[in-house]
């Protein structure tokens, strides 16, 4: 894989010439924030070596690099998900490579389903901590140069970005949720017993990505945040059917806020 990485690196550096300080990855529905960037480079991931294809509705599939708020950046509009079929080490390869590029922060965000019965459609959610129950992307051989073989997760979410995202909130007099979001594998939506399950063992929010991407930046030592759009509720008596288009369109409906908090964010770091 370490090949595969600096070959990636390598690659990427030969057709841009911009070190990214902060990595973002973009989630369904909020592929928005592109327009907000300065766009020096926008690459498809099909001309990108070891790069897999994005095979979701709402995921662009670029890799941009650019500035946003002053600061250099590399975004992935479009993310890859371990329910398409790719094995877990190639769902979080890109954030490998972002290491390797030069990137010291990583802001994830994404579209949940919420389970605390005091969320609603539309919040956004702050990532305090998380519950994993995808596959571990560290399974098997550690590389040494990755990171080490037990990474320590007391703190997988940066404190100091949640601080200042809680400055943000309080400043600009915005509503937010804090909470616990749980990976879950997916592509099937949650049924009614899933969501108490989930509510049960301390959840918030469930997903099918993020925190592999998490686990993966904190084995190489990169602070993280992630930032969650509640789409659906999985809360008895307000569980409806639902399809990825709903999903989408309710991640639409809130990304400017996302946006904002987003955009703030990165000024203050």
């Amino acid at each position: 894989m370490l090949k595969q990485i600096k070959e990636t690196v390598e690659y990427l550096k030969s057709v841009t010439d911009t070190t990214p300080e902060i990595g973002i990855i973009l989630g369904t529905g909020l592929g928005g924030l592109v327009s907000e960037i300065d766009i020096k480079f926008s690459i498809p991931y099909s001309d990108i070596p070891n790069f897999k294809s994005s095979t979701v509705e709402g995921h662009s599939g670029r890799l941009i690099i650019g500035k946003l708020s002053g600061k250099n950046i590399i975004a992935m509009q479009g993310r890859f998900h371990f329910y398409e079929g790719y094995e877990i080490k190639e769902v979080v390869f890109p954030v490998r490579v972002m290491k390797f590029l030069g990137v010291s922060k990583l802001i994830v965000s994404n579209a949940s389903g919420g389970v605390n019965p005091n969320f609603e459609i539309g919040d956004i959610m702050i990532l305090t901590d998380h519950i994993n129950l995808i596959p571990n992307p560290l399974i098997g051989e550690n590389i040494n140069e990755l990171g080490v073989r037990f990474p320590d997760m007391s703190e997988p979410y940066c404190s100091e970005m949640i601080n200042y995202v809680d400055d943000i909130v309080k400043t600009n007099n915005l509503h937010v949720q804090k909470g616990v979001y749980v990976a879950v594998t997916g592509p099937t939506l949650e049924t009614p017993a899933e969501y108490k399950y989930f509510r049960f063992i301390g959840g918030d929010t469930v997903g099918m990505s993020t925190v592999p991407e998490v686990i993966t930046a904190r084995h190489m030592g990169i602070p993280c945040f992630a930032i969650s759009v509640i789409t659906d509720l999985g809360v008895p008596g307000k569980i409806k059917k639902v399809t990825h288009e709903d999903v989408q369109l309710a991640a639409e409906k809130s990304e400017p806020k996302l946006t904002f908090i987003v955009k703030e964010l990165i000024k203050k770091i």
